[in-house]
């Protein structure tokens, strides 16, 4: 079975992972029923579109680390780039910013995830992923550095055309919003890309050679092979029934 720690260096290397989701509130119970349901890589959780306190995610967190699972999660706006530090600092793995299409938010996001010297996130945090036996400054920073991953979120046209220049040095993922999505595209009639998938088969054209990755919220286990077909590598899914 891979170790939960090499998230970040099996999303380089391109391996397909699937990722399940789980409410913030959800009990150690009912996540261990979830995970026993497949196989899965990583537990996603959101604040973007539901209540959110700092305790919950701190327990839920916790809650994944006894069953050695991973947490990846979505904060609750763009503009909290800026606190990225202080909620890695609360135990997930991953992060995932929703809505990105500046480049100015991509540094944010970058500077806030990673410890000097290559970004700008302070030192400290009890239930900081891992920190048992690694609390020595320096040797957690590296640690955290180069198994910590770190998610964009593209859910408009303007995303889609900036992919390249949004997965700079730091970036594992791009992930997908595919309603907001669908929601800018209907806003753009003449515009050439008219449907998730282009926009999904456009940003892996821009990705090619790119140690960057795709991350598709499909929901839906059924649609594993389209995506994975396309040449999607993680795929964010709800629970097998």
């Amino acid at each position: 079975m891979p170790n939960s720690e090499d998230m970040k260096q099996r999303i380089r290397d391109g391996e397909i992972l699937i990722g399940v989701a789980a409410p913030l509130n959800a009990s150690k119970s009912l996540m261990e029923d979830t995970l026993g349901k497949d196989d899965y890589a990583f537990i996603h959780t959101d604040s973007q579109h539901g209540p959110f306190n700092e305790e919950t995610l701190v327990q839920f967190c916790a809650n994944a680390a006894e069953l050695d699972i991973p947490v990846q999660f979505r904060i609750k706006h763009t503009r909290h780039a800026y606190l990225i530090g202080n909620l890695v600092d609360l135990g997930p793995a991953g992060i995932e910013v929703p809505q990105v299409e500046e480049l100015s938010v991509a540094q944010e996001a970058v500077d806030y995830f990673y410890y000097p010297q290559f970004g700008k996130r302070s030192w400290g945090g009890a239930a900081r992923w891992k920190v048992q036996g690694r609390e020595d400054r320096l040797e957690y920073a590296e640690w955290w550095n180069s198994h910590g991953w770190l998610c964009l979120q593209m859910e408009s046209i303007l995303a889609t055309s900036n992919a390249r220049l949004l997965a700079m040095e730091g970036v594992d993922c791009l992930t997908w919003g595919p309603n907001d999505l669908l929601g800018d595209i209907e806003k753009h009639p003449k515009h050439p890309f008219q449907s998730v998938d282009d926009c999904v088969k456009h940003v892996l054209t821009q990705l090619e050679g790119s140690t960057t990755r795709v991350s598709f919220r499909s929901y839906d286990p059924a649609l594993r092979s389209k995506y994975i077909d396309m040449g999607v590598t993680i795929l964010m899914e709800n629970p097998k029934p």
